[in-house]
């Protein structure tokens, strides 16, 4: 080639390298102001964004709502209050095990990253765009990490955006800046929702498996990290295979990431995994009623958030034991009055065509009732009724079994039919004569396999408080059959009158105001003009007068006509007074008839009054709250009001113990105090309440209360530690018959208890004050009498004071050694009486 081609040939190159390096050097330039202009679009996006950011340093204060938790006296758990059922538990509380559970599962760099996972993101476009590319409609992959989770779930929404995701990882990085691993785990595994309500990892271990965190083994730990994505999804019961997969998955994570051996991945696997989820509610068998007090009481106290959301721990004043022994003792009276009563027939009918199990089991039962089963009569005859038991469900669905069993005549002859005005009809000869196919009903197992008895929900209600009288805790409490069938607290919220009852206290208002034991009330005919204009004439229950008595007959055989003589010689306002002093009332009409408990008060309120004669005559206050604590366990409530300045000390060096000084009034004299218990005494030895010295061989002091026409019935009394109040009567108010009474009714189921109660503990006797004098005395005249005597009565009068010289009868205006007209009346024990004219 010639010289000059060459040169030519090698100019043209030269242009062309020339160009290529100018366009080169465009594109460099252009992609150089791109990628400014990119960036400073995405610096101006992120300061832009940057500048709406949640402010993460509330993290640092952020409380979590925190379940309730409500616990009997010796700890046991009662109920749980909660928006979110969620236990609270510190970063150096949870097992390591489990934090290495939830990394692998969740995210394996987090102790490496800075907030974001960048090769995790990277990850993700390219599983994304492959996803995209294949046509498929599977859901977009994410690669958050915890602490992207953490800004998600306290700071921001859940939408499905671009911008949202920004911002999660904006903050992410922030919060790894401000807080340690430790911390952003302590805010992620306590927030986080794994399903069965359950809200953080603690409170899914209960709910789950019944166990503290300490306790869960490994695999039961990989199955709580298998959740976060999807609790639903992972159902141990309706996805169970499902959930194992998922476990499995964990574990698989976990041996891979070095947290655990191949051998320990083998057994884990291996093992079933079985959950017992814990129920709603009540925890504590019978306690509903007590619960639901509590839980009244705490909303008054600190409100609606405090008390779902507060984690509060409240340790109440229950007993565990005496609470059963109240339920079974109240139900057993409430049983026991209605069937005298009579059958009132089938609950419902139903078919027996076709699957009679599935029609069943739609009937709601209250849970309270069992072991009570409701059943279907599938046949009767003259020897017994063939029944269907009502299936039980499980996970929503009813089971398959259908189960039968018999009810054989004998466990049904008490069901004579109940007729109008209270009696029964003939006696039951055949299980026909009762029963007929079709007829739902409740059943009670007999102990015989497939063998029941039929019962019935009884209409009378009641109510029982056991309460610790030198401290007012109210050791037990059931305010009726069933919580589940009435929620409505006869204990707490029922209002009615007290009938004789009350009776005591106007006594001890006397024996505190110059009257003794002995002092002599005429019993016998007396009216009174009201300001109506007509007249009101109290009467006695036996409709006969008994001329004068002492004080403590008149409280013993519980005489009207006698207490209302005392009030009216004493003044009726001193009555109020006292009333009110024991807080039965907070405010007493100023009339006779409220002498014999005419006003309205709460079973809770009078047995509080009668704690105060038990324990000397201090004040006491009713409580069911022992303490509450708030989630950081500092006490912010306690019922005891007393302070000891001498606990405080560091070490034991011989100083004598500390001393709690007694800050509780004194409502009446303690001499008055152990006068009233002692004639109460008289009232279960002798009197009205005579059946509960028969069943109960221990000392024990109370009083009956029957209202007008039967209507309410009641007996309130104590042992020297424990005091027990019993109501019986209908929530709509009306007569239950002539037999009806606080003798009758109430006090049965008093004995009962205390039989429970103090089955286990010696019989003490009633605290005497120091300086009581017991003086014999003949209880028909109040006169001194000899030992060995008939009917002598050992009588407790106060220091300085003895019986009277002479016979003063309080009613009579002389010296009295007459005795009374056999006149009749109408009026109960206790109460008003038909005919009396109305209250005075």
């Amino acid at each position: 080639m010639p010289p000059g081609s060459r040169r030519h040939g090698a100019g043209r190159l030269g242009r062309i390298e020339a160009f290529m390096l100018r366009f080169l050097g465009f594109l460099f330039a252009a992609g150089f102001i791109v990628f400014l202009g990119v960036m400073a679009a995405g610096a101006y996006i992120v300061w832009d964004v940057s500048r709406d950011l949640p402010d993460y340093s509330q993290l640092a204060e952020y409380e979590p709502p925190v379940m309730t938790r409500v616990h009997a006296g010796d700890g046991s758990l009662i109920s749980e209050y909660a928006r979110e059922r969620r236990l609270f538990v510190p970063a150096d509380a949870i097992p390591k095990q489990l934090i290495e559970a939830f990394i692998s599962a969740e995210d394996k760099t987090f102790y490496s990253h800075s907030g974001i996972d960048v090769f995790g993101i990277a990850r993700a476009v390219v599983t994304n765009a492959r996803n995209m590319m294949s046509g498929g409609d599977r859901r977009l992959v994410g690669a958050s990490t915890i602490t992207q989770q953490v800004a998600k779930n306290f700071l921001l929404s859940s939408e499905q955006t671009l911008m949202r995701k920004l911002k999660e990882a904006l903050l992410a990085l922030r919060i790894e800046r401000a807080f340690s691993k430790d911390q952003i785990l302590e805010l992620y595994l306590n927030e986080i929702y794994l399903g069965f309500g359950s809200y953080g990892v603690a409170a899914a271990a209960l709910n789950y498996f019944g166990k503290s965190l300490s306790e869960l083994d490994l695999a039961e730990m990989a199955y709580l990290a298998a959740l976060p994505k999807a609790p639903n999804n992972y159902h141990p019961i309706r996805y169970h295979d499902r959930a194992v997969g998922r476990r499995d998955w964990v574990i698989e994570r976990m041996l891979e990431n070095g947290y655990i051996t191949e051998e320990e991945a083998k057994a884990a696997m291996a093992e079933p995994l079985e959950v017992d989820p814990r129920p709603l509610g009540s925890h504590l068998f019978s306690a509903e009623f007590f619960a639901e007090e509590v839980r009244r009481e705490v909303l008054d106290i600190y409100g609606e958030k405090k008390l779902y959301e507060g984690g509060l721990s409240i340790r109440t004043t229950l007993d565990p034991k005496l609470q059963i022994f109240a339920r079974q003792a109240l139900t057993r009276g409430l049983i026991d009055f209605d069937r005298e009563r009579g059958w009132r027939g089938p609950v419902d009918r139903m078919s027996t065509d076709g699957d009679w199990g599935a029609a069943l089991a739609d009937v709601d039962v209250a849970s309270d009732l069992a072991p009570w089963r409701l059943a279907i009569v599938l046949d009767s005859d003259k020897d017994a009724a063939t029944i269907g038991l009502r299936p039980k469900r499980s996970g929503g669905k009813v089971e398959k079994t259908r189960e039968r069993g018999r009810i054989p005549l004998s466990l049904m002859s008490w069901a004579r039919k109940a007729t109008e005005g209270g009696g029964r009809g003939p006696e039951v000869k055949a299980a026909s004569d009762v029963l007929s196919p079709g007829d739902v009903v409740y059943v009670a197992p007999s102990g015989e396999e497939g063998e029941w008895h039929l019962v019935q929900v009884p209409e009378i209600q009641g109510a029982l408080v056991a309460m610790d009288p030198h401290t007012g805790r109210v050791l037990a409490l059931a305010g009726g059959f069933s919580y589940g069938m009435s929620q409505f607290d006869r204990a707490v919220q029922a209002k009615r009158q007290p009938g004789s009852a009350f009776k005591p206290f106007v006594y001890a208002a006397a024996l505190d105001n110059g009257y003794t034991p002995a002092s002599v009330v005429l019993d016998a005919p007396i009216s009174f003009e009201m300001e109506n204009g007509e007249t009101w004439s109290p009467r006695n229950y036996s409709r006969k007068f008994y001329g004068p008595s002492t004080l403590r007959r008149g409280i013993e055989l519980s005489r009207n006509v006698m207490t209302v003589r005392l009030a009216e010689d004493m003044g009726i306002d001193t009555v109020v007074d006292y009333a009110e002093k024991f807080g039965i009332y907070d405010k007493l009409s100023p009339v006779l008839a409220m002498a014999l408990g005419a006003g309205e008060t709460t079973l809770l309120r009078m047995t509080a009054a009668y704690s105060m004669l038990d324990n000397g005559g201090k004040r006491i206050e009713p409580t069911l709250i022992d303490r509450i604590q708030d989630r950081y366990g500092h006490t912010i409530y306690r019922h005891d009001k007393r302070e000891c300045t001498d606990c405080e000390a560091e070490a034991w060096n011989g100083q004598p113990e500390p001393e709690l000084v007694d800050v509780r009034e004194q409502v009446i004299n303690p001499y008055t105090a152990y006068q009233i218990t002692s004639m109460l005494e008289g009232v279960v030895l002798r009197g009205t309440g005579r059946v509960v010295s028969r069943a109960v061989s221990k000392p024990l002091a109370g009083k009956t209360g029957t209202t007008n026409d039967y209507k309410d019935a009641w007996f309130v009394g104590f042992a020297p530690d424990l005091a027990v109040g019993v109501y019986i009567g209908y929530d709509t108010p009306r007569s239950m018959g002539r037999s009806a009474t606080g003798g009758q009714v109430a006090a049965p189921v008093f004995a009962d208890f205390m039989k429970m109660a103090l089955k286990d503990k010696p019989g003490i006797p009633f605290r005497v004050p120091s300086g009581i004098q017991l003086i014999p005395i003949n209880p028909k005249n109040g006169q001194r009498a000899a030992y060995g005597d008939d009917n002598v009565i050992l009588e407790a009068f106060k220091p300085g004071n003895g019986p009277a010289q002479d016979t003063v009868v309080i009613g009579a205006g002389r010296s009295y050694d007459g005795a009374a007209g056999d006149s009749s009346g109408t009026v109960v024990e206790g109460g008003l009486g038909t005919g009396t004219g109305g209250l005075y």
